[in-house]
């Protein structure tokens, strides 16, 4: 069933408690794998989700991951303490792209640490800024660190996933590390593209429109 591969997504920095709301009664109605909201707005799905089976999951170090270390662990600990069961990371972009590769690896295994097998840590590469090259290097580094999935993209740099790219990491992590696909997937016809390519997990803001076809949810980046 394509919906229990969805983490139902409102990230943008205008959203308002009663988006939230929605997305979470959408949650509910639907059984999405998790909604995926912004940290300040942990508790109240934790708590509205309470008993359902759909997950709380939110960012960390996001949009551009060059947050230290330190404050990755920190915010994924507050993030774990409010009721988050999965955290979506960001990884040091410039860090990867400058061959940094202790400390890559380092900054992810901040997260994974933190997480401390309570949430599930997937590291967000953000593909469309890398060669394939870093698109394999990072996922390397995210399996060493010991990261539970490799995902493409925050949905708000120049793009978003891409069979090809799904494809690339999985070949990558092989068959025991999820991979995520997010960034302008808005159709059932891109969820089907992408889990033939190999993603296990989808990150849409579009749940309700592909798995409903209804017009509701116009479906932003994300």
């Amino acid at each position: 069933m394509t919906a229990n591969l969805i983490d139902h997504t409102a990230l943008k920095p205008h959203t308002q408690k009663a988006d939230i709301v929605k997305l979470i009664e959408e949650a509910k109605k639907y059984q999405f794998a998790s909604v995926c909201v912004n940290p300040t707005w942990v508790q109240l799905a934790a708590k509205e989700l309470a008993g359902t089976g759909v997950d709380v999951c939110t960012v960390i170090g996001f949009p551009l991951g060059a947050n230290t270390t330190e404050t990755k662990a920190f915010e994924t600990k507050d993030a774990i303490s409010k009721g988050a069961t999965e955290v979506d990371m960001v990884i040091n972009i410039a860090a990867l792209k400058d061959v940094e590769n202790d400390f890559v690896e380092a900054d992810i295994r901040g997260v994974v640490e933190a997480a401390a097998g309570k949430a599930l840590v997937k590291v967000i590469i953000e593909t469309c800024l890398l060669t394939d090259e870093e698109k394999e290097r990072a996922c390397r580094l995210a399996v060493k660190a010991g990261a539970d999935f490799v995902k493409t993209s925050t949905g708000f740099s120049t793009g978003g996933a891409t069979a090809e790219d799904i494809a690339l990491m999985r070949k990558t992590v092989g068959p025991d590390i999820g991979v995520k696909a997010s960034g302008g997937i808005r159709t059932k016809a891109d969820v089907d593209q992408m889990t033939a390519a190999g993603a296990s997990r989808i990150g849409a803001s579009a749940g309700v429109s592909i798995v409903s076809g209804e017009n509701g949810n116009n479906g932003d980046n994300y």
